[in-house]
């Protein structure tokens, strides 16, 4: 027996000993992992950022909506080399006025209008002003709505009910009417009509906003950074906004297909920007009379531009959506 106690006796220690070593040599081999940990962060975003550009691409509408859009901004950007022909002709030159009224030809793409002004150029043109306007009215009010919805989500109380009640005061407002005289006291200024847009179109995204804000403040990762004594401004930029970059995106998306139609609804209805600055609405104004007539088609190309232009945002917005959205299967 004890021989048999004292052969027990060493033998656990032979197993103490071995589990002692295989306890350090595991320590050993997760002390690299345990200070690699915080390091791993980068590679985890970025796969994040692969992850949403696999989605993204899948969206076979949305990369050709992006496409789409990515050449009607470098056709507008790159107009005075594109254009055949230049924007305003000297229309006293008897060979200007001997181009009248044809329709599209491989000299006029799109034909030229009752003056001979070739009108594939004059789309052109005026889809520089129609895109700069709508992405400037996605920008400023997309950078209000959030300032507004962001402040009423995370600070709460009065300050979200006051701001709140603002927004929904703003909200009943019969726009058009409001569009209508302002565009015409505006003279028909490009700036004062992006900012007209952006004061009607920043509601809706300070409503995703807050609701994205209030959902936010109350997670772990926010506690603790109050916890630590960052302030409110250090959280709601570095922490919130970050993470409400997919739907503040997204509605971004949209409202530069809607402020596109919005314009082009003003100028067509003489309360917009007006001639001689050309926009793809106050060429659908001037050609209106073409309807049912030999040169319907001058209506036809500006109105193509602006119907592909806001789809391609739409699905591009849809696509967007899609990619953000963790819980997507497309």
């Amino acid at each position: 027996m004890k021989a048999r106690s004292r052969e027990d006796l060493s033998s656990g220690r032979a197993a103490a000993a071995v589990g002692s070593a295989a306890l350090a040599e595991l320590a050993h081999d997760h002390a690299p992992i345990e200070a690699g940990a915080v390091a791993g962060v980068e590679p985890e975003a970025r796969s994040q950022w692969q992850l949403f550009w696999r989605r993204f691409l899948r969206h076979r509408l949305a990369v050709v909506a992006g496409g789409t859009l990515i050449l009607l901004y470098l056709a507008a950007l790159f107009a005075h080399q594109i254009a055949p022909y230049t924007l305003n002709p000297n229309l006293g030159d008897p060979k200007v006025l001997l181009q009248a009224r044809h329709g599209p030809s491989l000299h006029h793409w799109f034909g030229t209008d009752e003056l001979g002004r070739d009108q594939f150029t004059r789309v052109l043109f005026a889809g520089r002003i129609s895109l700069v306007v709508g992405l400037s009215v996605a920008l400023v009010s997309t950078t209000f709505g959030t300032i507004v919805g962001g402040l009423a989500g995370y600070v709460g109380g009065l300050a979200d009910n006051f701001l709140m009640r603002v927004t929904d005061l703003v909200l009943v407002v019969p726009a058009l009417a409001i569009l209508s005289i302002a565009g015409k006291a505006s003279h028909g200024s490009v700036v004062t009509i992006v900012l007209i847009l952006s004061v009607l179109f920043w509601m809706p995204i300070a409503r995703v906003v807050r609701g994205v804000f209030l959902s936010l403040k109350e997670k772990e990762f926010v506690e603790a950074a109050r916890a630590s004594g960052a302030s409110g401004f250090r959280i709601m930029l570095r922490h919130m906004l970050p993470n409400s970059i997919g739907p503040i995106t997204v509605n971004a998306t949209l409202v530069v297909g809607l402020a596109i139609i919005a314009e082009s609804t003003l100028s067509f209805l003489g309360f917009g920007i007006q001639p001689p600055t050309v926009t793809w609405g106050n060429m659908l104004a001037q050609s209106e009379g073409s309807v049912g007539t030999p040169t319907a088609y001058l209506i036809y190309f500006p109105g193509l531009a602006i119907l592909i232009t806001v789809l391609a945002v739409n699905y591009l917005g849809d696509g967007l959506r899609d990619a953000f959205d963790p819980q997507s299967t497309r």
